[in-house]
């Protein structure tokens, strides 16, 4: 190797992604660099659209403005830019603007190619970067999101095929030999017909048709495909709709694969709506305790089918809201119908459909009018069953009381604006800590009219009372993220004494805190995090592209905590909130820090915003 090039190589060995990258390659990648000079008075780099090169940054400030001039990104040493070019062949979608005179390290396409290609981990970061600002775009542009497992990993990609010329005998013995049911027919490669067993009992058999006949001449022509990004459920639903039992899949007019309605069936065991299904066919609570057993291994088949956090959060409080309903039913089967109108709340993470396996329950009733003594026991009665059932099922109970069979939490919609005008109009700070989960509500069951009419009180209300707000603002800044002042973990001991860092009170409950500071002060009624995030952001209260920084950390962190729940069950262990910075790899332990300085700079701008009152 040239020493010359030695400073470079240790350069890069402290720059993440190519700390990831052996030896040899950092130094290819040395000899490969252009240095280039950024000047302040030249205020912008000029791209190359002939050359594009990824800029890595030895020295000097730079910052990313969009095309609208909004500040996207402050960098400086061992950060980079530029890669969206590399990537997809556009054109750099930002403009970098020089703060501070530096050095940059241009590296080629060709060598940033050639890194990508043999080295997956170093592709994974960009692309990641990458699709941090689409994915982000789309959240708040669209309501597209992966809900169920690729058809590309369900199918079966070696598959037996036939030619249009074959007699149907010659057919009928391949799908013999093979033991397949089907026998997709192709010409060079791309799919032209598909012949199946009914085919041969309903178009030959049947019809006393020759077994010499060519194929092409009994079989389906131009079949339905479905590509192999399609979910398994879209293919479900294909064949449901169209009486079908096999369907190939074809990229691009070839054919990659087929899936039969057997490779579905036994996925089923693993689908949300299957599990829904099951609840709603269960007519006690062993039913539903043995159904709700199925639910980690749902979460499991989510986590590899690479379905996000959000997602899954919303899935499983989906299937709570329904065993809630079960739950209520039953109760309701022996006690005999409701005397008054009611509506059951959930309160907390099930309010905010962001739910784990294992979460514990947060709920409480509401009822129309003031119970007589006999109608208060009905419901005291009623809630007992179901918060008992959920605690049966996996839906641990609330330490802190906040259930419905508690007569604290068992209240008249007068008695719950009572408790809220107490909760806004004299607020204290511990007080504001433990009922700040009660200003998550949302209606699961009953006369939901009274849940809705109840959420839009208290955000009028608590929209209206600066001495409130100011409280909440204190509860977003009280703890802080897990970082140090160099950037190093701060460990916390779990119940069981082990040191990890804690993913729920040092980050994800500090986004919630702050998404529900900014809904209750814009007068938003929605309850979901990422939703009140853009809320504050179409209300003026933040940036679009701090909305967009925080929802993507939050989404991120959650993500952590549920590859973290995967690896310890793995382990036999435990599931819990607190994860050890060891199990991830340098690249997501530094993707994760990034996550918590993102959440460490919402907590200022919480501070900028409510600062005089704070």
């Amino acid at each position: 190797m040239d020493h010359g090039l030695t400073p470079l190589v240790q350069f890069l060995s402290d720059t993440v992604p190519f700390d990831t990258l052996p030896r040899e390659a950092r130094e290819r990648c040395a000899a490969s660099i252009e240095i280039a000079y950024a000047s302040r008075r030249d205020r912008m780099i000029e791209f190359d659209p002939d050359n594009p090169s990824l800029y890595l940054i030895a020295s000097g400030v730079f910052e990313l403005h969009s095309k609208e001039g909004e500040l996207l990104a402050r960098l400086d040493s061992h950060q980079c830019f530029g890669f969206r070019a590399l990537l997809t062949g556009e054109p750099t979608a930002a403009d970098i603007h020089i703060i501070e005179d530096g050095l940059l390290y241009l590296i080629p396409q060709a060598m940033f190619d050639e890194l990508r290609h043999h080295h997956k981990e170093f592709e994974r970061f960009f692309n990641r970067q990458h699709g941090q600002r689409i994915r982000l775009g789309e959240r708040y542009d669209s309501h597209r999101h992966t809900n169920a497992m690729k058809l590309a990993r369900v199918m079966s990609a070696d598959v037996v095929s036939g030619e249009a010329g074959m007699s149907v005998a010659e057919a009928a013995a391949r799908m013999s030999e093979h033991r397949i049911s089907c026998l997709p027919i192709t010409h060079e490669g791309r799919i032209i017909g598909i012949l199946t067993d009914r085919d041969l009992r309903n178009r030959v058999l049947a019809k006393g048709v020759a077994v010499t006949t060519r194929v092409s001449e009994v079989m389906t022509v131009e079949p339905l495909c479905a590509e192999p990004q399609a979910t398994w459920f879209d293919a479900q639903l294909m064949m449901t709709r169209n009486n079908i039992h096999h369907l190939p899949v074809a990229e691009s007019g070839k054919l990659v694969g087929l899936v039969t309605s057997n490779d579905l069936m036994r996925q089923l065991d693993s689908d949300p709506a299957l599990i829904i299904k099951q609840l709603n066919r269960c007519h006690d609570l062993d039913g539903l305790v043995r159904v709700m057993e199925g639910v980690p291994k749902l979460v499991k088949a989510q986590v590899a089918a690479d379905v996000s956090a959000e997602q899954v959060g919303r899935l499983l409080t989906a299937i709570s809201d329904r065993l809630t309903e079960r739950l209520i039913n039953l109760a309701k089967a022996q006690l005999g119908p409701a005397p008054i109108n009611w509506c059951w709340l959930a309160f907390g993470s099930q309010a905010r459909m962001d739910q784990v396996v294992g979460s514990d329950q947060d709920n409480g009733l509401l009822l129309a009018k003031e119970p007589s003594d006999e109608e208060r026991q009905y419901f005291l009665s009623l809630a007992e069953f179901v918060c008992r059932g959920l605690d049966r099922c996996g839906q641990t109970l609330c330490k802190g009381g906040v259930m419905a069979m508690n007569p604290k939490w068992c209240l008249s919609e007068q008695g719950w604006k009572h408790q809220f005008d107490r909760w806004i109009c004299e607020p204290e700070p511990m007080a504001v800590m433990h009922s700040s989960i009660f200003f998550d509500i949302r209606g699961i069951a009953g006369d939901l009219a009274l849940a809705r009419r109840l959420q839009q009180y208290v955000v009028q209300r608590a929209s209206q009372s600066d001495f409130f707000l100011t409280y909440l603002a204190r509860n977003c800044i009280n703890r802080r993220p897990p970082l140090g002042f160099f950037r190093q973990w701060v460990l916390d001991k779990d119940g069981e004494q082990k040191e990890g860092v804690d993913l729920k009170h040092r980050g994800l409950a500090i986004v919630n805190d702050i998404g529900r500071l900014y809904a209750l002060a814009c007068a938003s009624e929605e309850v979901e995090t990422p939703r009140r995030l853009k809320a504050a952001m179409e209300a003026g209260l933040l940036t679009r592209t701090d909305a967009l920084n925080i929802a993507d950390a939050l989404e991120f962190i959650r993500q952590q905590r549920l590859d973290n729940h995967e690896r310890q069950w793995q382990a036999g262990e435990r599931a819990s909130n607190y994860l050890e910075p060891r199990s991830l790899s340098q690249l997501v332990r530094h993707q994760l820090k990034d996550a918590f300085v993102v959440v460490g700079q919402a907590q200022d701008g919480v501070k900028l915003k409510f600062g005089k009152q704070l």
